[in-house]
This record gives C-alpha cells, structure tokens and sequence, in this order.
C-alpha cells in the first residue's frame, strides 16, 4: 500500500497554558473588583483529578518502549531464530478491532 503527500497541510490551533487562560481572563475584566476576584478564586477539583493527576506523572516517568526487549528482538530478527506467531497476531487484532468497533457505537 501507498501512501502519498497531499501537499495540504492541516491547520495547526495553538494550545494555551492555564496562565495565558488566566491572565486572559484577569484582562477582560474593566474593573479593579474583578481583578481582585480572580486573585482570590480557588477551585477544588476532586479526588479523581488528584488521582489523575498522580498517574500523569507516573507515567511521564516510565518509558513508552522497553529498549532492553526491543534490543533481544531485533537481535533474534538477525540471527534468525525470531518466529511470529500468525494465530495470536490474527487473535489480537481481532480482538483490537473488535474493541474499536464498540467504542465508537457508544
């Protein structure tokens, strides 16, 4: 299968932080009562987002790919000794696609 460039490139939208949000926000008031408002606002976000929070950084902090297994399976594609098991290959990406299917209905 070939892929080819369309030569268009899809539209890039800038992404703010939460100070350029607030700062924003401090700035569209007209008066010194909304500025001190928003000085003083506080917000509890709840024990889910502290726990999302705590996974967030756990994550960060691991890594995406395991170096050491990518390392012995490329030595074994070289060496020869590297063999693909076809029915658990067919199994999981039936069980993926499956798994997309039903999420995308709901």
């Amino acid at each position: 299968m070939k892929v080819e460039k369309s030569g268009k490139t899809p539209p890039v939208t800038p992404i703010r932080d939460g100070a350029s949000r607030a700062q924003t926000s401090r700035t569209a008031g007209t008066g010194s009562s909304n500025t001190n408002a928003a000085n003083s606002t506080s917000v509890h976000l709840g024990e889910t987002s502290a726990q999302l929070q705590s996974m967030q950084s756990s994550m960060a902090n691991s890594p995406v790919v395991d170096a050491t297994k990518v390392a012995e399976i490329k030595q074994a594609i070289s060496e020869g000794r590297f063999q693909v098991n076809a029915g658990a290959v067919a199994d999981r990406l039936i069980a993926t696609v499956t798994d997309l299917i039903n999420n995308r209905r709901h």
